[in-house]
Formats: C-alpha cells, structure tokens, sequence
C-alpha cells in the first residue's frame, strides 16, 4: 500500500468537463449528471454556495510557489524538469499540432507504471492514447508512454457517478524503463484536509505548454472540491492536485467534469473509495 492519509477536517468539493479528442468537448452542465452516493449531498451542496472561503497568503501557500506569482493565478512552464510528473495524455501522433485532450501524473505504485486521471478521459478506452510527461513546445523529453489498462469503478462506468471521476491506468514500459523510474511519481493521498493549499498543474488543449498555479482548496460537497485557479481550459481534466509537494489528493473532474467555468476548477475527493480503487489497479501490475 503506497499512499498516505490525512484528517477529514471539512466536507465538500468541486469540479469541471473538458476536451476529449477528436475535438469533442466533455459536457460541462449540470443535466444529466449521476446521482451522488452520499445521503446529504444536495443538502450539501446548497450550503457549500452560502459559504464564503477566504484566500489568503499563507506561509504553507508561499512554500509551494516557485515565484512571486500571486495566489489563484496561473503561468505557463516552459522548462518542465520540475514538474516532469505531470504530462499530457495524446490521441495519436505526438507533436505540436497534435491533440492532446486531458492531462495526468505518475503515482507510485509497485509495478512503477501507473498515472492517475480523470475517469472521463478513458471512458472510450485507451486504444491509441499515450502519456507525454513534461511535454511542452512539441517536445517530449521524457518520452512517449502507451497507456494500457484503465481501473475505474463500475459506478462510474455504468452511472457516471462523479464522486468516482478519477481513473488509474498503467502505461506500457519504454525501452525496458518504467515511468516512475524515469519522471519520479507523486503519492496518493487520501482523506486529506479540505482546506489545503496545493498547486495545480495541467495542459490546456489548446496551448503546447503546460500551466500551474497555487491556491488553497475549499469544500464545494462532502465528497467535492473546489478551487479557483485561472485558465485552466478544456485539455486540462486530469490535472494533478499536489500537497505538501508529494502528495496527490485530487485531479480535475467529478462535478460538471470539472466545472464550466475556466477559473474555478473541481475534483472528486480522494477517500477510501479511491483508495480501493488504487490498490485494484496497482494489484494488476505485480
């Protein structure tokens, strides 16, 4: 077992929907989406509108920027080696022109071959689809990942539940290295506090870099969250919520697949159904 758990100090999330490939766009309303499995949700998620969350620089917020850039707003990175976890997931050819449409990260795991998503981004399977971590401006110094299996919950698979919006996938080994060997991984958290400060980090569509941000998170639900972060477009659903600088305990999805708005984004919360779900997919490597 290769994650770690934190205090469930608040209840709520956030989310937002974003592009898949061949140019088609996730849905980002709020009909038809799946019923939560929490009794309380909609109570919830009346309340979580009434609450108003206050932002502010924090020593914890400072730690995790790598600039002056203020809290809540996103920069575009160039140079990728510190953030070479992260990648873009491709349909097809891997190049500057080509369609990247969702973004993930390496989590550690056993078999060293396992990144985390949204489960929205391999709904249609994994048939031509790659992992690119630290690409930018064409480029992929890290090399060019097939992912294999994707592990999602069946109450994603058959009702989009959107407390379940996050996928586990294994790539296939590149030139007889794993991923994790190559890029390093994040560790899975799980329960972790709903007020904590994270960065953001992901690859709008139609951009060929990636952007990040730092900001503390809030409860949007008891089993979503919630932050404000600019520009974070369609392509960028998957993207890593990383605290204490190791530790995954979140993606872009869930509510509206993300959100419908290109600053405010949300993630399912990582609880002990996600950490079951981890263990499946990490089970299927040894």
């Amino acid at each position: 077992m290769i994650f770690s758990e934190g205090s469930n100090a608040l209840s709520g999330l956030w989310q937002k929907g974003h592009r898949m490939f061949r140019q088609q766009r996730f849905r980002r309303g709020g009909s038809g989406r799946a019923l939560s499995r929490r009794v309380c949700r909609d109570v919830a998620l009346v309340l979580g509108w009434l609450v108003v969350v206050s932002i502010g620089s924090t020593a914890s917020a400072a730690a995790l920027s790598a600039s002056a850039t203020a809290l809540g707003t996103s920069h575009s990175v160039h140079d990728t080696k510190a953030i070479a976890t992260v990648g873009a997931i491709f349909h097809g050819n891997v190049s500057s022109d080509g369609d990247h449409f969702c973004s993930a990260s390496v989590v550690r795991s056993a078999g060293k071959d396992l990144i985390v998503t949204a489960a929205h981004c391999v709904s249609n399977g994994t048939d031509d689809l790659y992992f690119v971590p630290g690409y930018h401006d064409g480029r992929a110094p890290y090399g060019v990942w097939k992912l294999d299996k994707a592990t999602l919950d069946p109450r994603w698979t058959d009702s989009q539940d959107e407390d379940l919006d996050v996928a586990f996938v294994s790539v296939q080994p590149l030139g007889g290295r794993h991923v994790q060997d190559v890029v390093g991984s994040y560790t899975l958290g799980v329960n972790k506090n709903q007020t904590s400060t994270v960065r953001l980090t992901g690859y709008p569509s139609d951009e060929d870099a990636p952007i990040t941000c730092v900001n503390r998170v809030s409860a949007y639900s008891a089993t979503q969250l919630r932050i404000a972060c600019t520009a974070y477009s369609g392509g960028t659903s998957g993207s890593p919520w990383i605290t204490e600088g190791h530790t995954v305990m979140g993606v872009i999805g869930g509510f509206q697949q993300g959100g419908n708005t290109d600053d405010v984004s949300y993630s399912a919360y990582f609880d002990n159904d996600i950490a079951a779900l981890y263990q499946q997919a990490a089970a299927t490597q040894v």
